[in-house]
């Protein structure tokens, strides 16, 4: 998967504007603020392709990125508080209706921050995602802020907490650094393997 091959598709903020799903779609899921478009951009080696918004809670839309012969789609943030709930409930419907659809669904990427437990907002998904069998992995984001003694403790701890939801795999990341990015494409290679085999 060439990464330099990747743009901007477009934003999607109602279930009937989702485009036919024509190729695999990596998803990507987090809580508003976790780092979801700093990674994208990190995987794509690009600066700006997923516009990293100031205001947590701004992507209230599903965003498609076209990365070489695949989908990107970044899922709208979840658990900011200042939104309305008749915005919370167009979230729910929106991501649902994603789910719902017959989508060529790879792998979902649930991002995590490293620092802290997940949050009830995060426990949450990751209850949808086991209670509907959609295979993902997690992503602990901002990595780079943890001591390297502090890395493989977190690793270890989400690991064993993340198993019980069906976590086929966790990685490390920081957008920063880089760290976790070179084992996040090659894992994404080997789902497009599986997938063609």
């Amino acid at each position: 998967m060439n990464y330099n091959l990747s743009e901007f598709q477009a934003s999607y903020g109602l279930s009937s504007q989702l485009p036919d799903s024509d190729r695999p779609e990596f998803v990507f899921s987090g809580r508003s603020n976790v780092g979801k478009s700093s990674l994208i951009n990190k995987l794509c080696n690009r600066k700006n392709l997923a516009r990293v918004s100031a205001t947590p809670g701004k992507t209230a839309t599903i965003n498609f990125y076209r990365v070489d012969n695949v989908y990107f789609v970044d899922l709208p943030g979840y658990g900011y508080a200042k939104v309305s709930n008749a915005e919370r409930q167009r979230w729910d419907d929106l991501i649902n209706s994603y789910f719902e659809a017959e989508r060529n669904l790879t792998i979902l990427v649930q991002l995590l921050d490293c620092r802290h437990a997940p949050s009830a907002d995060d426990r949450q998904m990751l209850e949808y995602l086991r209670y509907h069998g959609i295979p993902f992995v997690a992503a602990l984001t901002k990595g780079d802020k943890l001591k390297k003694s502090q890395q493989s403790a977190a690793l270890a701890e989400f690991e064993q907490l993340l198993a019980e939801y069906g976590c086929r795999k966790v990685f490390l990341t920081s957008a920063e650094s880089g760290l976790g990015v070179e084992e996040l494409r090659a894992f994404f290679a080997s789902c497009l393997q599986e997938a063609e085999a």
